[in-house]
């Protein structure tokens, strides 16, 4: 036994186990609003921001004191301060690396783990349907920064032509959603154009017609039940696949019913994982995507259907080889590589 891997392994755990402790002292501080109230950078007491939160005052001076011991706050003349860095990562919503509430997702893994074991001792199988429903509601967050800050300012821009067919007027579809923040997005962005968001899990749906409604686009966004394979409506200019390809059962089949609803002239975008937030190890067990800024175009001959791909935040189960090998087995050619941020 070497007792000095033990030791460098027992802290290991330690530390991973006050990293899960922490999120969850995350999310208290964004549902309670402590952060948001900290957002100024102005130094303050526990008892000053329990008033102003309305919160116990002992319980607020613990989650400070976590957060202080875990480097997310500073303190000075016992007084505790929001750094203007960690403030754009969990009190500012309009910033692009806003954080906070995505981590919905780490406590909706505790909080399905009788399921998830119910599975490994079953079939295996367990639906995206049965999470628990901070899964759905981190996730939209999680990835909501990301579509404002670059959906509409390099993403779609980095297409061949499509930027003037949306602001012309064109028919696109959202597959795969979830909460429609991504359709949202492109809604506001376009308003001559029509916008179908596509999922099979019908609560989000039904959240994702509110949230269209709430912003003021509810008239040019409609949204279905339907899985990646079966939706019914067609030529579309623009088929998007945000995040969600890799996670379906059968992309290659999501891949050739795109290809089927497209117009002749239409472009498929996919948005997936960066290879440079992924650790060599998890590299090679799932072959993650290649680059933070992959991405491939391919057309169809004589068509010129084409895909192009971007790059976001989220894992890939399928490396650049066989994201590429599938567009081009369902009739889109002629690959090449298009920027993103």
């Amino acid at each position: 036994m070497n007792e000095a891997k033990l030791h460098e392994f027992m802290g290991k755990v330690v530390t991973d186990m006050g990293g899960a402790w922490m999120m969850a002292m995350v999310l208290i501080g964004d549902e309670l609003g402590l952060y948001k109230a900290m957002g100024d950078g102005k130094a303050t007491t526990a008892e000053a921001l329990a008033e102003r939160c309305s919160c116990h005052p002992r319980l607020v001076r613990e989650w400070l004191d976590a957060n202080a011991a875990s480097g997310y706050l500073e303190v000075a003349d016992g007084a505790y301060r929001l750094p203007p860095e960690q403030a754009m990562a969990l009190a500012n919503q309009d910033s692009p690396v806003f954080v906070a509430p995505g981590q919905s997702v780490v406590a909706s893994c505790f909080m399905d783990l009788d399921k998830v074991l119910q599975a490994f001792r079953g079939n295996g199988a367990f639906p995206w349907g049965a999470h628990h429903h901070r899964m759905f509601h981190g996730v939209e967050q999680f990835f909501r920064p990301g579509y404002q800050a670059n959906l509409t300012t390099a993403w779609l821009p980095a297409l061949d032509g499509v930027v003037d067919k949306l602001k012309r007027g064109a028919k696109v579809a959202d597959v795969g959603c979830g909460h429609g923040a991504s359709t949202i997005v492109m809604a506001k962005a376009y308003p001559n154009s029509r916008f179908v968001g596509i999922d099979f899990h019908k609560p989000s749906v039904e959240i994702a017609g509110r949230r269209a409604a709430d912003a003021g686009v509810g008239g040019r966004v409609s949204f279905i039940t339907a899985a990646a394979q079966t939706y019914t409506e067609r030529d579309f200019d623009l088929i998007c696949f945000f995040d969600c390809l890799h996670d379906m059962g059968d992309p290659v089949g999501a891949a050739r019913h795109a290809r089927q609803a497209l117009k002749d002239d239409g472009t498929v975008l996919l948005v997936s994982h960066s290879r440079a937030t992924v650790s060599p190890r998890t590299r090679r067990r799932s072959g993650a995507c290649t680059t933070r800024r992959p991405p491939w175009s391919a057309r169809r001959t004589p068509c010129r259907r084409k895909l192009v791909s971007g790059s976001a935040h989220r894992p890939a189960k399928c490396g650049s080889r066989r994201y590429s090998r599938r567009p081009a087995s369902q009739g889109f050619g002629g690959r090449r590589r298009r920027p993103s941020t």
